[in-house]
């Protein structure tokens, strides 16, 4: 399934700034940066449980928030990108 996770964390201290870039770090490794703070992820089930907990153990819930949204399976119709950065298709083989 196609995940959308956004999330805003709140840099006005040190450790707000640590806080951001862990949570960027971790989801880099699970899907692709498509705007500063949004990633789009696959997953199944398991998986997205498991990177949901990581990251909400790294935030502070009372100044932080976390989003994620489950577009699903049928993900293609759902999407529309204008402008820079073109998408592409994450369950498409990755060529480095």
């Amino acid at each position: 399934m196609l995940v959308l996770i956004t999330y805003d964390v709140n840099t006005q201290t040190a450790a707000g700034r640590k806080r951001l870039r862990k949570v960027a770090k971790e989801c880099v490794n699970y899907g692709q940066r498509v705007q500063n703070s949004v990633f789009e992820c696959q997953f199944d089930t398991v998986k997205f449980r498991q990177v949901k907990a990581i990251l909400e153990n790294m935030i502070d819930k009372e100044k932080d928030s976390l989003r994620f949204y489950n577009i699903g399976e049928k993900y293609k119709n759902k999407v529309e990108h204008i402008g820079i950065k073109p998408s592409f298709d994450v369950k498409d083989t990755l060529i480095l």
